[in-house]
């Protein structure tokens, strides 16, 4: 019989054996009792960022919804006429703001009077009256307006909207259940003792 040649023995060098056995370690599943302790912790903040992640989706939804929806007119159970005081207590060319009908009462050089809306008409952000340069400045796209509504400076298309204005017995009434849409100043418009 023939001898099958001999193969070399391939030696490992010393400490591979020991990283080996490591890394079978690490590959090896966990022992039982590493698996029990971190499993429920694992399980708990699965379930808390799954629970944070639901919150944040119905906040959201919430936000969204009550963005979209639209604003509630003056109902009929409120009061659709704001008493807004005497003639006298209005000085002539002001303008003085109202926050329950969301209107300012400009009364003119003349003694006049009108209610003009808050929104502009470009996109019906709140419009505040600049005293020291005398006009109606829109915060939202620098539209303006002078004191009786007429626009000064586009993007606006038109003047501000109008509330309707009385005078019984020297007391200033302004009714703002309805607005009135303009294309123009005119001096009819204006409400005289």
């Amino acid at each position: 019989m023939s001898k099958s040649p001999k193969q070399p023995s391939r030696k490992r060098p010393k400490g591979t054996e020991a990283a080996a056995a490591r890394t079978a370690s690490a590959i090896a599943p966990p022992d039982s009792e590493e698996s029990t302790v971190s499993s429920p912790r694992r399980r708990f903040l699965g379930r808390l960022w799954l629970g944070l992640g639901g919150l944040a989706v119905v906040e959201f939804l919430w936000i969204a919804i009550d963005f979209l929806r639209p604003r509630t007119p003056l109902t009929a159970s409120q009061t659709d006429i704001i008493v807004a005081g005497p003639v006298d207590a209005f000085e002539p060319s002001s303008v003085t703001a109202f926050q329950q009908g969301k209107f300012y009462l400009s009364r003119l050089a003349d003694g006049g009077f009108l209610a003009l809306s808050r929104e502009c008409t470009h996109l019906g952000c709140t419009v505040p009256w600049i005293e020291e340069e005398g006009r109606f400045v829109c915060p939202c796209h620098s539209s303006s307006y002078d004191h009786t509504g007429e626009v000064l400076q586009a993007p606006a298309p038109r003047p501000l909207d109008l509330y309707p204005v009385r005078i019984e017995n020297g007391i200033v009434k302004v009714d703002v259940g309805s607005p009135l849409r303009r294309k123009s100043f005119d001096r009819r418009q204006v409400t005289r003792l």
